[in-house]
């Protein structure tokens, strides 16, 4: 008999009725004391983030991105007086960077930018080169000028603030500091390494040394990869038809410690457990392109052939998200939309801030 067609999915399919009140405002006063919904099978469980441990395996893999989340966010003008907000995605060379931008009238190729204070305040001044990647790109390629010859981190560092995502509703202005105490912490994992993340990678929020003692004691390997988290992760997919949106690019690298952990894991049977999408993402960039380093604009919808991860962790995301789409194509598309029922009625916390979930790969997505 022939195989019925696979199902056509478009963005309507990914939509559901979220009451505001669910999108946490705030992490949970422990990182592991979040709620965890064991989605593995029907019907689901609901846990505590500590109890992770008990439902992995000796011998599984957990491979965590180490991305560190920068202080990306800097407000300016433009030397009109109007003003902007720059959300630095990414350095590059020459002091170089790419960035978004938020102003009323975008400045020309050429335009100098006055940030945070401009050069004459106790800031430094940029020049707008071009749009990036393209002409017709949403980023702008800009040159900043630091009057002491400070590189585009170390800018950062002095004059830039935590870049929250949009949900999370903060007092945020140009003349203070918005930065709680409580996000410079919390929005940032224990094991974050790599500076280069305009986001978190929300899933690893919930770990804590406690957790991860309790992984090795039970004879879980851990191993990480890097994926520098851009903005784009929060674009809004604004194409019925899948097909027609265009994915934002994120750089990633996996090291070769990394590789030969996820041999001898494949050698001695045991699962791979994505912490996170941009690991998935990551992971399974590797396995379709054999490349351990480099830019990845992969979009994984239902349907697509999984390589590497069997499990995966992560949490609570936006209606009509591409990340709705990647555990939809994971666990299945109507166990993940009921999985989000249940935890609506159960008024679990959303977004970067809020709870867990626990899923396995749906067995006719194996390869």
């Amino acid at each position: 008999m022939p195989h019925a067609p696979a199902r056509a999915f478009h963005l309507s399919d990914f939509d559901f009725e979220l009451p505001e009140a669910l999108i946490a405002q705030h992490p949970a006063p422990e990182r592991s004391a979040s709620r965890l919904l064991d989605g593995r099978a029907a019907p689901a469980a609901d846990r505590i983030f500590r109890e992770l441990p008990q439902l992995l395996q000796p011998g599984d893999l957990l491979v965590f991105n180490d991305t560190r989340v920068v202080r990306a966010r800097i407000f300016g003008e433009k030397a009109s007086g109007g003003r902007l907000e720059l959300l630095i995605e990414r350095v590059l060379a020459g002091n170089q960077v790419v960035a978004h931008m938020k102003v009323s009238k975008k400045p020309p190729p050429g335009a100098t930018l006055h940030l945070a204070g401009g050069s004459a305040g106790g800031g430094f001044d940029a020049t707008l080169l071009s749009r990036w990647p393209d002409a017709d790109g949403p980023l702008f390629r800009l040159a900043l000028h630091a009057p002491d010859g400070a590189t585009p981190w170390q800018l950062m560092e002095r004059h830039g603030h935590l870049p929250l995502p949009p949900y999370i509703e903060r007092q945020q202005s140009s003349g203070s500091d918005p930065d709680a105490a409580e996000d410079e912490q919390r929005y940032q994992t224990v094991f974050a390494a790599h500076p280069g993340a305009v986001a978190a990678p929300t899933a690893a929020l919930h770990f804590d040394e406690a957790v991860l003692a309790a992984l090795a004691g039970r004879g879980v390997e851990r191993a990480s990869v890097t994926l520098h988290v851009g903005a784009g992760t929060f674009q809004p997919v604004k194409t019925e038809n899948l097909h027609e949106h265009r994915m934002h690019s994120e750089w990633y690298d996996i090291p070769q410690a990394t590789l030969a952990a996820l041999e001898r894991c494949r050698a001695r049977g045991g699962r791979v457990v994505a912490v996170g999408t941009t690991t998935v993402r990551t992971l399974e960039s590797w396995a379709c392109t054999g490349q351990a380093t480099g830019d990845t604009s992969i979009f994984i919808t239902p349907g697509f052939s999984f390589q590497v991860v069997q499990l995966l962790i992560t949490n609570f995301h936006l209606p009509k998200s591409t990340l709705m789409m990647l555990v939809s194509a994971l666990a299945g598309y109507e166990h993940v939309m009921a999985l989000y029922r249940h935890a609506i009625n159960q008024r679990y916390r959303f977004f970067s801030y809020g709870d867990a979930m626990l899923l396995e790969r749906a067995p006719e997505r194996a390869p």
